[in-house]
């Protein structure tokens, strides 16, 4: 006596088996959703795709090495570079203070204080 395995629970079967007559749903980009957007008459103040903005993020922001671009774990306090481990510490310390303030510069910082 055998008896059949019931399918899964956690499956529809309204997904995997297609229903005589049923149309094949068809999912838009969000690239064809702002396109319809911004050709249908919506009011000012209307909620859209494009308009929302999104609030500011509550996580620190990451810091990458200004010498080799890996994530910075530590930043040296007489000249403000964010380094990645020990051997870029080196190369830090060894760099000329016109290299250094270069590399501030390319990242945006505020000059030396020191």
């Amino acid at each position: 006596m055998q008896t059949e395995t019931p399918a899964p629970v956690f499956k529809k079967s309204s997904l995997t088996q297609q229903q005589p007559g049923a149309k094949k749903r068809l999912w838009k980009s969000l690239k064809q959703i702002l396109a319809t957007e911004r050709l249908l008459p919506w009011p000012e103040d209307a909620i859209t795709y494009s308009s929302i903005n999104p609030p500011p993020s509550f996580r620190p922001a990451k810091k990458y090495s200004d010498i080799s671009g890996l994530i910075a774990f530590y930043t040296d306090p007489q000249t403000k570079l964010h380094y990645h481990n020990a051997e870029e510490f080196a190369t830090v310390k060894s760099l000329p203070m016109d290299l250094t303030a270069g590399y501030l510069a390319l990242r945006g910082a505020s000059s030396i204080v020191g």
